[in-house]
């Protein structure tokens, strides 16, 4: 019987997708793990495979256009099946049908010649790509290849700067570099001209022309016909080996909620490919975790001259931290809760922990797992602030602010509470050793529930924190003191901690806030409440 595949949402902000290329045919024969097509989000082209098998009836979106969520992609059955009740009547579409509407869409649309939209044979247009899901324009922080060098597929050619972080841009394509559309230090849109990649002595000083300019005065032919040119192109962001794992992205998904390093993964699918399965029945092999604080990093550097004044321009890292952060300073009505917490029997556990084999965790690790299962018992803390509503989170996502040179970045650990020790640990050393090579994605920053920020690595005793929305509470960790304490009426000597729980009003009430922090105390102050 014919199964409806429908377009999958692929991000939690994503309402369309676009299908870039499809790499299956109608008629073609279709085995579960196979890619059908690549789908192009608000935040990346990601490949989407089949897990169903039979034959490719019918075509839903054309290659190159767009659909909402969960309409109609492709139907899969039986050769010779009858889907017209599945398609309202509709034929499915013969390839040669396919090729003859894509010939003739660019006739329709560009009514007059437009220099911009003739592309050389073999020329490939790279796009300033959109790597968050807030992301405007792309500053080229750094090139790392020069016009005339040969580039090979996989090749680092440059560094783009977003809203959120710097990351690596690589190229897919062979060949040599005959245009950079965006000098070093400069920005442009998302979407326009960032580089061109063809045969060496191709002329392309046409090509992207009118989108030279970081101001576009195109007209809306012009703008039609070089975006048909550009769809050619689907580049990929990626600096860690993580980013070239052939893996589809429901397995992707998996992993990530479920903390798996897709790395360590053995494929079974087409061409090794991981696929659902793969993460299902993955057994991870238990390795050493550092203890190393997550919110180090060197400071900027910054040029002093004895009586004479500096200036370093803003990156958009930073500027998008002082506009997120003044927003949410203004906006969210915050108020703060504090409490001391005895860390004696957190000590203990730690040591004893750490005894065993291949295994070292810190007191961040202990925290962050304290607090997930602390916001398991009180929901409301774990909710965002939705003009005319509150939303209730399903999922524990813990953001941990990592500081990098340029700024602060906020990782986020997926299903936190599920997490354990040893893979909170691993997940944070990684994420903010990637964070300070500015090898994080855009998706590992994205959908925190809840924030904490740890500062007592630099003795700072206590502090309080700007929340990081839309969570609705952060949580402020500062250092262990050993102090005199009073114990049982005795004054003996003793490991505290100061937590300052900063709470937006809207959502988390006094007495709620002051219940969780409790809850908190209570799992710190005997971890073995933890088992319970």
């Amino acid at each position: 019987m014919a199964e409806v595949i429908t377009m999958p949402r692929l991000s939690d902000t994503m309402t369309e997708g676009k299908v870039a290329k499809w790499h299956k045919k109608v008629g073609d024969k279709i085995k579960e793990g196979d890619i059908l097509a690549e789908i192009e989000t608000d935040k990346a082209v990601q490949d989407f495979e089949s897990e169903i098998e039979g034959t490719l009836l019918y075509v839903g979106v054309e290659e190159g256009a767009a659909a909402a969520v969960d309409s109609v992609l492709a139907i899969i059955g039986n050769e010779g099946e009858d889907i017209s009740g599945l398609t309202g009547g509709a034929a499915a579409p013969s390839a040669g049908s396919e090729e003859k509407k894509s010939e003739e869409q660019p006739k329709t649309e560009a009514a007059e010649p437009v220099a911009a939209a003739e592309v050389p044979a073999g020329v490939e247009v790279i796009t300033m790509p959109r790597l968050s899901d807030t992301m405007t324009e792309g500053k080229v922080a750094k090139w790392h290849k020069n016009v005339g060098d040969t580039v090979k597929e996989g090749d680092l050619l440059a560094e783009i700067e977003t809203d959120k972080a710097v990351q690596d841009f690589e190229s897919e394509f062979n060949g040599v570099l005959l245009k950079q559309g965006v000098e070093e230090g400069g920005a442009a849109p998302v979407d326009s001209v960032l580089a061109i990649i063809g045969p060496a002595g191709t002329d392309v000083s046409s090509v992207g022309a009118p989108k030279a300019a970081a101001v576009s005065t195109e007209k809306p032919a012009e703008q039609k016909a070089e975006a048909k040119t550009e769809e050619k192109a689907a580049p990929a962001v990626s600096s860690s080996s993580s980013d070239r794992v052939a893996i589809s992205p429901l397995a992707k998904k998996m992993a990530q909620d479920k903390g798996v390093d897709i790395n360590s993964v053995q494929g079974s699918g087409e061409n090794g490919r991981i696929v659902k399965k793969d993460i299902e029945n993955y057994q991870p092999a238990a390795k050493p975790a550092a203890s190393a604080p997550a919110a180090s990093a060197a400071p900027v550097a910054v040029n002093f001259v004895q009586g004479e004044d500096t200036e370093t321009p803003n990156s958009q890292v930073r500027n998008i931290i002082a506009k997120r952060l003044s927003e949410s300073k203004f906006s969210a009505p915050h108020y703060y809760l504090m409490v001391e917490i005895n860390m004696d029997k957190a000590i203990e556990a730690r040591k004893e922990i750490n005894s065993l084999p291949d295994t070292k965790i810190s007191f961040n690790d202990m925290i962050i797992k304290a607090t997930a299962i602390a916001l398991r018992k009180h929901p409301q803390v774990n909710s965002s602030w939705a003009g005319d509503k509150i939303i209730h989170r399903g999922n524990i996502n813990i953001g941990v602010a990592v500081a990098i040179p340029d700024g602060l970045v906020v990782p986020v650990l997926k299903n936190t509470d599920q997490m354990t020790y040893t893979q909170i640990s691993a997940s944070v050393k990684d994420m903010a050793s990637r964070a300070k090579s500015k090898g994080l994605k855009a998706n590992e920053m994205e959908g925190s529930t809840f924030s904490i920020s740890n500062l007592g690595m630099f003795g700072i005793e206590t502090f309080t924190s700007i929340i990081n929305q839309p969570n609705s509470a952060i949580l402020s960790v500062g250092a262990i003191i050993e102090k005199p304490i009073v114990k049982d009426g005795q004054i003996v000597v003793g490991n505290t901690m100061k937590l300052s729980l900063a709470c937006d009003h809207r959502v988390v009430d006094g007495a709620t806030g002051a219940q969780f922090l409790q809850t908190l105390r209570t799992y710190l102050e005997s971890p073995l409440a933890l088992l319970l």
